[in-house]
């Protein structure tokens, strides 16, 4: 099988798809994220159901992203702990079934690293905010697909968007931290 050339171009000093539209590959992405429990250690998690475009400009620095995250598909490794997260006290997925991310614009570059600013929007609350993104590059798969490959990260206040369950703890603390930090692999594939 031959392996299907990509259509790049150079953007100061890095190689960028040409411009296009870019689905996310739902076996090739993950986003999960961190936080404290306990004050003491960490609880790691993903949500399984992740869609979302990416759409390369022109102007590289114009380019925008479209993700959502089906809320139920989260998962800790504890179905009891899932339980608890997908309900009123958390996530709340039935009312709120889908979070959305929708990346606007760039706010600042060097080399492969940008700094993308968009509105997240957990349950009916939508932030601003800021992931830090590494642009991994663009590959040609065996199938004669076009790939791109991002990761990113970001952290977030879980009470700004309106969840803030918690628990005191006799020696001091809460039984889970406000800070959530997010993990993002991706890869998406060329539509158009």
């Amino acid at each position: 099988m031959t392996t299907p050339a990509t259509s790049v171009r150079t953007f100061e000093g890095i190689t960028v798809p040409e411009p296009g539209t870019f689905s996310l590959d739902p076996a090739h992405t993950r986003v999960g994220f961190v936080a404290r429990h306990l004050m003491v250690s960490k609880v790691r998690g993903s949500f399984g159901d992740v869609a979302g475009t990416v759409t390369i400009a022109e102007n590289p620095l114009d380019s925008t992203v479209d993700v959502t995250i089906k809320t139920a598909s989260i998962t800790t490794g504890a179905p009891d702990r899932d339980g608890h997260l997908r309900s009123g006290d958390f996530l709340e997925t039935e009312k709120y079934p889908d979070m959305t991310f929708k990346g606007a614009r760039i706010v600042s570059h060097k080399d492969n690293e940008f700094v993308v600013a968009g509105d997240l929007t957990i349950k009916d609350v939508t932030r601003e905010v800021e992931l830090a993104v590494e642009y991994e590059g663009l590959a040609a798969s065996p199938f004669g697909h076009e790939v791109v490959a991002f990761t990113a990260k970001t952290e977030i206040d879980r009470e700004e968007f309106g969840i803030t369950w918690n628990v005191a703890l006799e020696t001091g603390g809460v039984l889970v931290g406000r800070k959530v930090q997010i993990e993002i692999e991706a890869e998406a594939t060329r539509q158009a």
